[in-house]
């Protein structure tokens, strides 16, 4: 078992080095857009990109996530004090647009899919969405004295990612370099996977 691991001022649980997780929309259909009891945790700058990007993917969203963005607007403050997108019913992220999704075997699944980063794929914005979903199953802490701790985040909604990373042996933190580079930067990434590679080296990976 790894001990708690640390890259620059990071730390890092080993979780995210041994365990595998490549996202498959076409078996859990975005459940992870509409599951939960509150929406995605945001930075005030995040909001105003939020803001910025509303124009762009508005005709995307469902008429009850546009009652509830005119109403209480893009964010809120959950329960536990933190900044969070609006939801709908309870629990859908207002950001949540729904679209059939296809498949290499020909077949088509209804899909939630993130709003945000559809126009960010369609090129219509330049921001994806914010960091805490584009860095999922990994959960940013930041503890008392400052330093900030990531972890893996189990769920069940994402057990069909768990099984697909496993048949293409996908580390979680590979699967993540992309966010991982936009959070902490290519220096901090690169010195992440010297890390891994002396653990291998070492015969602890």
């Amino acid at each position: 078992m790894l001990p708690i691991l640390q890259v620059g001022e990071i730390l890092l649980s080993p979780d995210i080095l041994t365990e595998y997780f490549c996202c498959d929309l076409s078996a859990c259909g975005g459940e992870c857009c509409i599951e939960g009891e509150a929406g995605a945790p945001v930075t005030l700058e995040e909001i105003d990109k939020l803001e910025e990007a509303l124009a762009e993917v508005w005709d995307d969203l469902s008429p009850k996530a546009r009652a509830v963005i005119n109403r209480e607007g893009v964010s809120t403050i959950d329960p536990e004090g933190d900044l969070v997108t609006t939801i709908v019913n309870g629990k859908d992220c207002v950001f949540t647009c729904y679209a059939d999704l296809d498949t290499p075997s020909g077949t088509v699944h209804h899909c939630c899919l993130c709003a945000l980063e559809k126009a960010f794929r369609d090129g219509r914005t330049s921001w994806p969405k914010p960091i805490s979903c584009y860095l999922y199953p990994i959960r940013e802490k930041r503890l008392s004295n400052g330093t900030i701790a990531l972890n893996y985040h189990r769920w069940k909604v994402c057990e069909c990612a768990v099984r697909k990373g496993r048949e293409l042996k996908m580390p979680v933190y590979r699967f993540l370099r992309d966010p991982l580079i936009r959070r902490f930067g290519e220096a901090w990434y690169a010195e992440l996977e010297a890390l891994v590679e002396a653990l291998k080296g070492q015969g602890m990976l």
